[in-house]
């Protein structure tokens, strides 16, 4: 008989995450504070819990795929919270991308009640999401981890075991750092070289697939070109996990003035109206703050109302 799994958090990864798991025969029970995104799962192998304290006593193994550190100690430690109604021995596989020290403290606070912790943030999209094609990045035990192998092969493509608690969110934070920062300076490299009279297509072309560029930037082509940026991974999550990277720097006594600049950067486009759009909007934000300080013509009004000011490289050039 196989395991009865438990998933709460059915975003665009985790709705999709949970699909492939059901599509290998394994009943689900689901959560999600809005039910309508359950819906698709719901039937013969999926229903749906009204709490995740009610979803937990009804699974062998848990998986939360939850938006930042307070959603999940919500879910797992809040009123109606699973973590105490999970059966003796059950797996808790934490998913969302959290900073390490969290991930930590949700394994002691799992330990303390008798549940074995997985930290196992993913590397992927929507569309690698949809195509079980993720890279898992597991801090657990070694057991553990053998025990739910199976399962996290029904997601994704590669596992790698990076060791205890709080690793695998620590491989995460590094891999995100480093996409965030590429897709950043990308985006101003960009605007630069159509402020010298470069068209985007000769840049395109010519930068893709060069050295210079990382290779994931080339996904994003077409999100740029089509001024599309329906979001596989969302403005405001990007910027959360650089703020995680940079608190995690400051934990562990690790200076990281290149990534804190980024982030900032990331809450002002946030801030113009990209917070629900794909993170590669920040090619939009600060090619349009190019126009400006090229041709004098006004960056478009933020949704909220804010007046934004110029930034410093403005100054700088007088």
């Amino acid at each position: 008989m196989k395991m009865k799994i438990g998933f709460i958090g059915l975003g665009i990864m985790g709705s999709r995450m949970a699909a492939n798991l059901q599509k290998h025969g394994y009943p689900l029970v689901v959560f999600n504070r809005t039910r309508n995104k359950a819906e698709p799962l719901l039937g013969h192998c999926g229903t749906f819990a009204g709490s995740p304290a009610e979803l937990a006593g009804r699974v062998d193994v848990l998986f939360s795929m939850l938006a930042h550190p307070d959603a999940v100690e919500q879910a797992a430690l809040g009123e109606n919270g699973f973590l105490t109604h999970l059966k003796p021995n059950a797996l808790w596989v934490d998913c969302s991308s959290v900073n390490p020290s969290f991930s930590r403290k949700m394994a002691v606070s799992a330990a303390a009640r008798q549940i074995h912790f997985v930290d196992a943030p993913v590397t992927g999209s929507a569309e690698p999401a949809a195509e079980a094609k993720l890279i898992f990045w597991v801090g657990a035990d070694k057991s553990d981890l053998e025990s739910i192998r199976p399962l996290l092969l029904c997601m994704g493509n590669k596992i790698v075991h990076t060791g205890g608690h709080g690793t695998g969110t620590s491989m995460k934070m590094v891999i995100n750092l480093l996409i965030g920062n590429a897709m950043a300076a990308f985006a101003e490299a960009m605007a630069l070289g159509q402020g010298l009279g470069l068209s985007q297509k000769l840049l395109f072309d010519s930068l893709l697939g060069t050295p210079a560029v990382a290779p994931f930037l080339a996904l994003k082509r077409d999100k740029i070109d089509q001024r599309n940026y329906e979001a596989e991974f969302p403005m405001r999550w990007m910027q959360k996990d650089l703020h995680l990277a940079t608190l995690s720097g400051y934990e562990s006594g690790v200076a990281m003035p290149q990534t804190n600049i980024t982030k900032e950067t990331y809450r002002l486009a946030m801030r113009a109206g990209h917070d629900a759009e794909d993170f590669s909007a920040i090619y939009e934000y600060l090619s349009n703050d190019s126009d400006f300080a090229i041709t004098g013509q006004k960056p478009p009004t933020p949704r909220d109302g804010t007046i934004l000011t110029r930034p410093t490289h403005q100054v700088l050039s007088k």
